[in-house]
C-alpha cells in the first residue's frame, strides 16, 4: 500500500513537471490543428491552405548622387487571409549582379489588397544601380482569418501636382470619416509615366487627422521627373489591427 501511494505521488509530481497541454506553439500538431500550430482552434492558419504574397514589381531611382529610392508592390490574393509584420528583404544590384546594399522591414498584408513599400535614401556609393528585388520568404506569413477589413482606412482625394520642373511637388486631401482622430498616418504616392512604369516615389507622415475631418498630405523632391508623370496613386498605410 506504501508503495503504491509512494508511486501514485510520484506520478502526480512528474506529469504536473514534465507534462505540457496541448499549444498552438508547442511545435507539434495536436489538439484539432490541421498543421503544426495552425488550423482547427489555433489563430493561424496553415500557410499550404493560403496563397503566398505576390511581389509585383520593385523599382529603384536614383535619388541623388550616392543614393537611391525604392519603391515596390506586394500583393495579398487571400480575400479572407491577411497576414502581420511579414517580414521582407530588398537587395540592390549592380554591375555583374554584385550587391549593392540588403535591407529588411516588415509590412502587414490586409485581404484582397496591394501593398506599396517605400524604402527610401539607400546608400549606392560611386557604383551603378542596374536593379533591385523585394523578397519574401514564403514561408514567413502567418495567416489569419480576416474576411472583412475592419480598420478606418482615409479617403483621398485632390490631388495636384504643383512646385517647378526641378523640384515638384504634390499634395492631397486625406479624410477621415470616423468619429475618432487618426494620428501619425504614412501616406505612400507613386508616380506613374504613360506606360505605367513608377518615376517617382515618396512618403510622408500625417501628425493629425481629425475626426470627421480632413488633412493635406504633402510630398517634394529636390530633382526632376524622369518623365512626365500620368498618373499620381496616393495610399494611406494603416496597420493591421
Amino acid at each position: 500500500i506504501v508503495g503504491a501511494v509512494v508511486a501514485a505521488f510520484l506520478a502526480t509530481v512528474g506529469i504536473a513537471t514534465f507534462y505540457k497541454a496541448p499549444s498552438c506553439s508547442d511545435n507539434k500538431q495536436n489538439q484539432d490543428e490541421t498543421g503544426i500550430d495552425c488550423g482547427g482552434a489555433c489563430q493561424y492558419l496553415c500557410t499550404e491552405q493560403k496563397q503566398p504574397p505576390t511581389v509585383l514589381f520593385t523599382k529603384a531611382i536614383k535619388n541623388g548622387e550616392g543614393r537611391i529610392d525604392v519603391i515596390a508592390k506586394v500583393e495579398n490574393k487571400n480575400a479572407d487571409a491577411a497576414a502581420k509584420n511579414v517580414p521582407y528583404t530588398i537587395t540592390v544590384y549592380g554591375e555583374d549582379r554584385s550587391i549593392i546594399q540588403e535591407i529588411s522591414g516588415t509590412l502587414d498584408l490586409p485581404p484582397g489588397t496591394s501593398i506599396p513599400v517605400f524604402a527610401p535614401r539607400i546608400p549606392s556609393g560611386k557604383q551603378t544601380v542596374v536593379n533591385a528585388f523585394l523578397e519574401v520568404e514564403q514561408s514567413s506569413p502567418r495567416w489569419f482569418y480576416m474576411s472583412t477589413d475592419s480598420r478606418n482606412i482615409p479617403t483621398v482625394s485632390n490631388i495636384i501636382q504643383i512646385g517647378t520642373l526641378s523640384s515638384p511637388r504634390i499634395e492631397a486631401v486625406l479624410m477621415n470619416s470616423s468619429v475618432t482622430d487618426m494620428s501619425d498616418v504614412k501616406v505612400i504616392v507613386l508616380v506613374h509615366n504613360g506606360t505605367e512604369d513608377v518615376i517617382a516615389a515618396s512618403s510622408t507622415i500625417v501628425p493629425v487627422i481629425p475626426a470627421q475631418g480632413k488633412a493635406t498630405a504633402t510630398f517634394t523632391w529636390n530633382y526632376a521627373f524622369s518623365d512626365i508623370p500620368s498618373s499620381i496613386e496616393v495610399v494611406p498605410i494603416v496597420v493591421l489591427p
